[in-house]
């Protein structure tokens, strides 16, 4: 173990902030096979805990359910790795430009799929990998975990229902598709009579998406979006008075008894 921090010259040194100190823990020949496991354990969407003996330098891995903090105890370090953030968004237009780029900087590594060449022309993130297959395909492939989220943004039942179907039976954390309170009733309807849903299983299906901020533009109603995906992702429960189908009722209400000005 070795710590840097310790005196004010090496806190300036290393950019800590005041009083901060870091420590890092060396390994000076691990074992490759253990981290290549590793690896393969974190490419199929799993949570290792790896555990170093601080006595003799030992590693052992485990597979585990939940997030953990790293643990340092008198004899050992436990770290827990996981996937990363993934979001796949269906539709390359402007509205997914802004959220691919918000969800880069919250630390998601974004795909978009969308099959229609004129959309993946316009595309002008070279960060994002772009995808041509049929959303449900794509979807189907992209092995979603419970790191992963999934946002329809077409307004085209044809690419949005059918990602939207196949993300809802996955470990994928938030699925939702663009949409006004009235197309995404339709949405849930259709699901209903033609794909054999119900309302138990269109129970985490997300739609009108977002954060009730009264967005109008693309960027609005982005940064509304990944609000919402981050308080979903960090356990936060969020008030039905902030989900926009409730709060735009509440609001239609109120206005109609005269009760609210809108600013």
């Amino acid at each position: 173990m070795v710590r840097y921090g310790v005196s004010a010259d090496e806190a300036h040194r290393f950019g800590l902030p005041c009083g901060g100190t870091m420590e890092l823990l060396l390994e000076p020949n691990p074992d490759g096979l253990s981290l290549a496991d590793l690896v393969t354990g974190l490419e199929a969407g799993q949570l290792i805990r790896r555990r170093i003996d601080l006595r003799d330098g030992k590693v052992t891995l485990e597979t585990t359910g939940e997030p953990e903090e790293l643990a340092r105890s008198a004899d050992s370090l436990t770290n827990t790795f996981g996937p990363e953030y993934r979001m796949l968004l269906i539709g390359a237009g402007l509205l997914t430009e802004y959220l691919a780029s918000m969800a880069i900087a919250n630390g998601f590594t974004v795909t978009v799929c969308d099959p229609r060449a004129e959309h993946r022309a316009t595309w002008s993130m070279p960060a994002v990998a772009v995808l041509a297959g049929m959303p449900d395909d794509v979807v189907a492939q992209f092995r979603l975990d419970r790191r992963c989220c999934v946002v329809a943004l077409t307004h085209d039942p044809k690419l949005d229902d059918l990602a939207l179907l196949e993300a809802l039976h996955s470990d994928a954390f938030y699925v939702g598709g663009i949409g006004s309170r009235r197309n995404c009733a339709a949405r849930r309807q259709r699901m209903i009579e033609y794909f054999d849903e119900t309302e138990e299983s269109l129970a985490n299906l997300r739609g009108p998406i977002g954060l009730y901020i009264g967005s109008k533009t693309p960027s609005e109603i982005a940064t509304s979006v990944m609000a919402e995906i981050l308080a979903v992702k960090n356990g936060v429960i969020v008030p039905l008075e902030m989900q926009v189908a409730k709060a735009k009722d509440y609001q239609a209400n109120v206005e109609r008894e005269g009760a609210l000005t809108p600013l």
